[in-house]
């Protein structure tokens, strides 16, 4: 096995001779340093180990303050927390912290429908009619949303 002092936070252990075509998945190093939540955000990752730019894309900059980031940050805290989960199963203050978060996302969701319409099309069930496909979508407005 690789020396685990020698690792980086954007490596994991492999045995040093690790079969060729058997996939391993190494595990998750301590995670620090981590990026601010505002950074967090804007790159969907908390860690930048697993920071991959997609297509040599690269996030920068914050993501401005409106009710739409602000949902989007309690489903990517839910996300984060669920997926650590997946691995700690047994970890009742991170189960806990999730259903707290989850029951704010569902909140702040239900509130972000009412005052600028739906994010999903599930959200159109709040509505009398059928509102999904009417302008102007949450990223057409800037992200601030709003009703016809």
């Amino acid at each position: 096995m690789q020396n685990n002092d020698t690792c980086t936070y954007k490596e994991g252990p492999l045995p040093s001779c690790a079969p060729l075509a058997v996939p391993m998945l190494a595990a998750q190093q301590s995670s620090a340093p981590a990026y601010d939540s505002a950074d967090a955000l804007a790159k969907g990752t908390l860690f930048p180990g697993l920071d991959l730019p997609f297509m040599d894309y690269i996030a920068n900059g914050p993501v401005e303050n409106t009710p739409l980031a602000e949902l989007m940050a309690l489903d990517f805290v839910c996300q984060e927390l669920a997926l650590y989960l997946d691995t700690h199963p047994g970890d009742k203050e991170a189960f806990k912290t999730w259903k707290s978060f989850s029951a704010l996302a569902k909140e702040g969701r239900k509130r972000y429908v009412e005052m600028c319409g739906p994010v999903t099309r599930a959200d159109t069930a709040m509505f009398d009619s059928w509102v999904w496909p009417e302008d102007p979508w949450p990223w057409n407005a800037g992200g601030k949303g709003g009703k016809k």
